[in-house]
């Protein structure tokens, strides 16, 4: 019997490959928002990030949100995301 391999993800921020469960979820919906995904099962376009703060603000530098999500993201946008993705870090 083969063993499956579980499914990995690159982090937006510094590039490590890790398994999904491992990362943060962000996604764009079909309606064009951007959301924090922590379970993973929002229908959209996802990009996923290392669950630390040094991650998502080097995935914010770079603009590499906008290239994944394929999203033009204002810098309110990216506040909003900020404080979901610290939000959900504390919960």
């Amino acid at each position: 019997m083969k063993v499956k391999k579980p499914p990995l993800r690159t982090c937006l921020g510094c590039s490590r490959e890790a398994d999904k469960r491992e990362l943060m979820r962000f996604v764009r919906t079909s309606d064009g928002d951007v959301h924090v995904d922590p379970s993973g099962r929002l229908n959209g376009r996802g990009g996923y990030v290392c669950k630390n703060s040094q991650c998502f603000e080097a995935a914010v530098r770079k603009k590499r949100f906008a290239a994944a999500l394929h999203a033009n993201l204002r810098e309110e946008d990216i506040e909003r995301l900020r404080r979901e993705f610290e939000q959900t870090l504390t919960d």
